[in-house]
């Protein structure tokens, strides 16, 4: 998938506005411009001069092949050997900010991942993630942890996944990894 690339709608989709994050239907015919795709949605410039979020099981829409995720991972995507908490942390990395090509985790909008025993039992684990935005009024907010609790429900041992967006501390750039300031060109 060429950065760039025209495309053009073949079907009426839903999609996510940037930076507002109200969800809103695309027509056939509409034509944009990858701007970003990564963690298997897209972003895309309109024509309109809006930009908008494609989730992946809507690529058909624009001739690209459907992102198809498992209902659950298969252990050999992380080593069966590899700690759940860890698994955890791998699956943040795969979300990432749709007007900023970093995932959530090197911005530093992830504070904290718990894991505690299910108490449904079967040695399935809780998960808990407090989480923030780059700024307080984001509006892509639900839909970033949206995407983190599904992407984590999936793994094997999970049962149950919360992420909280949390306001404080206030996230700043030096919450960022020092390879997100190098690709933002910041170091």
């Amino acid at each position: 998938m060429a950065y760039g690339e025209l495309v053009e709608f073949n079907r009426y989709c839903e999609a996510v506005q940037i930076p507002q994050g109200n969800r809103t239907m695309i027509p056939k015919g509409s034509k944009g411009r990858i701007v970003q795709s990564l963690g298997g949605s897209h972003t895309l410039s309109m024509d309109d001069g809006s930009m908008v979020r494609i989730a992946g099981e809507d690529l058909d829409a624009i001739g690209k092949e459907k992102a198809v995720l498992p209902p659950k991972l298969e252990e050999k995507i992380h080593g069966a050997e590899s700690p759940l908490e860890e698994k955890v942390w791998s699956e943040l990395k795969t979300c990432y900010d749709p007007e900023i090509p970093i995932n959530i985790v090197d911005l530093g909008l992830v504070y904290e991942c718990k894991l505690t025993p299910s108490s449904e039992g079967g040695g399935s684990m809780d998960v808990n993630v407090k989480m923030t935005l780059t700024a307080p009024g984001c509006g892509m907010g639900e839909v970033l942890k949206r995407d983190a609790e599904q992407k984590i429900q999936r793994l094997p041992g999970v049962k149950r996944v919360q992420v909280d967006l949390v306001w404080e501390p206030a996230w700043d750039q030096s919450k960022m990894s020092d390879a997100a300031k190098l690709k933002l060109g910041l170091l």
